[in-house]
């Protein structure tokens, strides 16, 4: 402090005194980051490449592997390690970090992760957000206190503090200091500052109604409603990072899948969990989530409509049978100097056979091919076994057995299976089926030509978002291959093993005519209980990825938990591929039903959720918007009572001190330079759901209102985009 020049205000001391402490900890973590990095250099150093020993490799791997993701988590949490305290009166710990003069308060630091003093029995000196005893930072209040005396925030640029704000709770102080989400509180000023293209962590402003959403212990399906600006994606990503850190055992072995509307809005949120701590999440849209295909070819509203209804369940089972066919006129199969007949009453009773399996189509077609194959062996027997007297046919089961077998090679039969029941793939189905109007007809064949006409499309056409989750019905309908260890093996594997099972068998140091009459059984060697290409295949590194890397490119990857935000915008198609990926079935669903802009979006939870959990879900509302001013949420609101009017609105909390501005048609709006301006027409409201600008301009309402019969929706998502300024230029719909 002997460094301020002139009277030393009391702020001023506070604020040099935060200094201290949170240099202190800075110290401390980068000792911690110093012996972290001394220790990764040492295991890369204590295996001798010349002579390793299988067990210290495993051990180095392992530490190795857990020593970079410390130094990830250290390095992460530098980005605000530490932004409020809190003086609390808590009898049932009692203080660990007693307040100078207030021995009986305990004086809590909390930040994105703990550091405590080893030496000092682990006394605490920095709380992680997510540990129960941070708790009364984010729920104290003056009504409810929760023991808080005094709450702190704290804020910093870089390990610098630059300011605090104080809120007196409890005590003779109490209501002094700057309070309310309204005021200069750290919210106000998150809320108040510049957008910059990414989302901001609000751990250090959440609010109560929030953090009773984030902590929430519901083990099942969970829907977070609430208007603009309360913070849904805010609480759902906190949620994240909180569950991470209390249920981390489970989740990071099964993962965290979060769906999110566009592109835009992902790279938008990227840097939140990384912020927060957390890393090991995926990160997918709608469009993405199928592996390997991209969907961003644009659809009308009616195709959208169409593809998403649960109807198209209907149209691609058919679709899968179509490829299930009879031959039309009997088929001739050589073999030998024989010829075999194959006609529609054998193919259809395989056929038969292989669907009442109620296996998927390619792996009923093994059943398929034996039920084929063991009549083409009866007739064969029968031809060349019937026994000319009339009586019992003159070959063996064996022998029919045997037939079947060479059958079962024969290039010819192979073709008839591949004709028949051929082994299929999604996209090669569902690209079969939307560009051939053929496949649409029979496919469809119970629906009208409008809907038939919106399913076709031209050849070699790009994936559509609406694509993915087609493909992954069709993954189930069809049925996915195991991966086969032999593809996963190479010659080279192969041959090294066998030379060390040669070595094996030749420094055997036991001589068999040594052992006299002790056994008369024989010993075994290497080569009686392993063979070359068993051996191989242990050595297989099978999967080096992360827990993301790998659920990202598996289909039947179940997430341990799923977030999905913008939920109002999922089709019934979506809901079953989003489903899939959670049978345990906890899941985090953020949306508001006042935003629906999908043709085949969700008009009701209720209704929407029933197929998968009845009634068993939670729900919470949030009811606070913090980001959109009063005057914004004013003009909002008349849009809301069109689409709902019976909805009540988020209460807003904020004035900017700036009244919608209306232009007529044709009028150029100035474009402010002290923010992000974002321009919406009819064309981009969906590229712009989820996120949020300094400043919007409206371009023509009526025709946002006129493009879609969720134009009304999509203008009450235009309108309240903005932090700042609205500007609306052309005729408002009547």
């Amino acid at each position: 402090m002997s460094s301020l020049s002139g009277p030393v205000t009391h702020d001023q001391q506070e604020l040099a005194r935060e200094q201290d402490y949170v240099d202190g900890l800075f110290a401390r973590l980068d000792a911690e980051v110093a012996h972290a990095n001394e220790r990764l250099r040492q295991v890369q150093l204590e295996v001798d490449p010349a002579n390793p020993d299988a067990d210290a490799l495993i051990r180095r791997e392992t530490e190795y592997h857990g020593l970079n993701a410390k130094l990830d988590r250290l390095n992460l949490a530098q980005l605000g390690l530490v932004f409020g305290r809190i003086d609390i009166e808590d009898p049932a710990v009692g203080p660990e970090n007693p307040v100078p003069g207030q021995p009986e308060l305990d004086r809590r630091y909390i930040g994105r992760m703990g550091l405590d003093v080893r030496e000092e029995g682990y006394r605490t000196l920095l709380l992680d957000w997510r540990v129960p005893m941070a708790r009364p930072f984010y729920l104290a209040t003056t009504a409810q206190p929760e023991g808080v005396h005094l709450r702190r925030h704290i804020r910093t640029k870089g390990r610098e503090v630059t300011g605090i704000d104080d809120e007196w709770l409890s005590g003779a102080e109490a209501g002094g200091g700057r309070e309310g989400v309204g005021s200069e509180s750290a919210l106000f000023q998150a809320m108040q500052a510049a957008r910059t293209g990414h989302m901001k962590s609000i751990v250090e402003t959440i609010q109560r109604e929030q953090d009773l959403i984030i902590r929430d212990s519901t083990r099942g399906v969970m829907v977070v409603e609430g208007g603009p600006g309360t913070g849904k994606t805010a609480v759902a990503l906190h949620r994240v990072a909180y569950l991470l850190y209390t249920a981390r055992e489970q989740l990071s072995k099964t993962g965290v899948l979060i769906v999110g509307p566009n592109s835009t809005f992902l790279e938008y949120i990227s840097r939140v969990l990384p912020e927060l701590g957390e890393t090991g999440v995926v990160l997918s849209t709608i469009g993405d989530m199928y592996p390997g295909v991209s969907g961003t070819a644009p659809e009308s509203l009616l195709t959208r409509e169409i593809k998403g209804s649960a109807e198209m369940v209907t149209i691609l089972k058919e679709a899968v049978l179509a490829h299930q066919s009879l031959p039309d006129t009997p088929v001739e199969l050589p073999h030998g100097s024989l010829r075999l007949r194959v006609d529609a009453p054998m193919v259809k009773a395989a056929r038969t056979r292989a669907r009442r399996s109620r296996r998927p189509h390619n792996e009923a077609r093994a059943v398929f091919a034996e039920h084929l194959i063991g009549q083409l062996a009866d007739q064969l027997a029968e031809r060349i076994g019937a026994d000319p007297l009339g009586g019992a046919n003159l070959l063996s089961r064996a022998d029919i057995d045997q037939l079947h077998d060479d059958l079962s090679e024969e290039p010819g039969v192979e073709k008839l299976i591949e004709e028949f029941w051929p082994e299929l793939t999604p996209e090669g189905v569902l690209r079969g089926l939307l560009e051939s109007a053929d496949a649409i007809d029979v496919a469809a064949a119970g629906y009208d030509d409008e809907t038939r006409g919106a399913l076709l499309r031209p050849e070699g056409s790009a994936w559509a978002s609406t694509d993915a989750a087609l493909l992954d019905e069709l993954a189930v309908l069809i049925g996915l291959p195991d991966l086969d260890d032999d593809a996963l093996t190479t010659e080279d594997d192969i041959e090294d093993a066998q030379d060390l099972l040669d070595i094996l068998e030749s420094s055997g140091s036991v001589d068999d005519d040594d052992l006299g009459d002790i056994f008369d059984a024989e010993h075994l060697a290497a080569t009686d209980v392993i063979d070359a290409k068993t051996l191989a295949q242990r050595q297989i590194i099978r999967d080096s990825r992360s827990t993301a890397e790998r659920a990202r490119e598996d289909l039947q990857w179940a997430y341990g938990h799923v977030i999905v935000d913008e939920a109002q915008e999922l089709s019934p198609m979506e809901w079953r591929m989003v489903f899939r990926r959670s049978p345990a079935r906890w899941m985090t669903l953020v949306g508001d039903t006042a935003q629906t802009g999908s043709p085949a979006g969700v008009d009701t939870w209720a209704a929407t959720l029933e197929p998968y959990v009845g009634t068993r879900f939670r729900h919470h509302e949030l009811t606070v918007n913090y980001r959109t001013p009063v005057e914004i949420m004013e003009v909002a609101n008349e849009v809301l009572a069109v689409i709902d009017p019976e909805a009540t609105p988020a209460v807003a909390i904020r004035e900017s001190g700036h009244e919608v501005t209306w232009l007529p048609a044709g009028t150029k709006p100035e474009v402010r330079d002290d923010g992000l301006t974002q321009v919406i027409t009819a064309a981009n409201v969906s590229e712009i759901k989820g996120l949020e600008f300094d400043h919007v301009i409206v371009l023509e309402p009526s025709a946002i209102v006129e493009a879609s019969p969720q134009g009304w929706q999509d203008l009450y998502v235009a309108v309240t985009r903005a932090t700042q300024t609205l500007t609306v230029v052309g005729e408002w719909p009547v």
